[in-house]
């Protein structure tokens, strides 16, 4: 089993990769809101050294909110889902998310 983790910049794309999820028989998965850490730092005062890159933070709106995606999967589960938000996200371009999996020692509560 694995964790697959998916942190999406790109908001609007949750409910297309949802869809597409479901259609490959992946049901189940969590969707939090997120904060990307450019997001904090930008509003911090107290880091001169940050001055230069606090200003091209400040013209990025990019970096407000991101949703952080959680499923919990076998392997070909997890090898179609990784394609199908490849395909919709595009995770190739700049300012679209990461994607990446951990492995799970035990799982309790899925009705397995």
């Amino acid at each position: 089993m694995n964790l697959l983790v998916v942190i999406l910049k790109k908001e609007e794309l949750v409910t297309e990769i949802c869809k597409e999820l479901a259609e490959e028989g992946v049901h189940g998965g969590t969707i939090i809101d997120g904060m990307g850490m450019a997001s904090i730092i930008e509003q911090m005062d107290d880091l001169p050294i940050f001055g230069m890159l606090k200003s091209i933070l400040a013209d990025d709106d990019e970096n407000e909110v991101v949703k952080v995606m959680l499923f919990v999967m076998n392997d070909e589960e997890m090898d179609k889902a990784r394609k199908s938000i490849r395909e919709v996200v595009g995770l190739d371009e700049p300012n679209t998310g990461i994607m990446f999996a951990l492995p799970v020692s035990f799982v309790e509560g899925l009705g397995a």
